[in-house]
């Protein structure tokens, strides 16, 4: 356990931050299985709607450092590319 008082403080802001992360992850995880759950139903409308907030939430995460710019452009492409097969 930490000692110096900044330290403690370090130690309180990482967890913070951790939960923070975690859930940008999660929200990112969900619109991502809705978005090819609508794919895999046919429903291009939905599929668009769905795609677009993802994309919104991964570039989010991206700027934000959550998740790398690489891996962000990856899901998106993936996700893009899921879309473009129903159309």
């Amino acid at each position: 356990m930490a000692n110096h008082k900044s330290s403690l403080k370090r130690a309180r802001q990482t967890v913070v931050r951790t939960e923070r992360n975690r859930a940008v992850k999660t929200r990112i995880k969900t619109l991502r299985k809705k978005t090819l759950a609508a794919v895999a139903a046919g429903d291009k409308a939905a599929a668009s709607q769905s795609a677009s907030e993802f994309a919104s939430a991964v570039d989010k995460a991206a700027k934000r450092s959550v998740i790398h710019a690489n891996k962000a452009a990856n899901l998106k492409s993936k996700t893009a590319k899921a879309l473009a097969a129903i159309a």
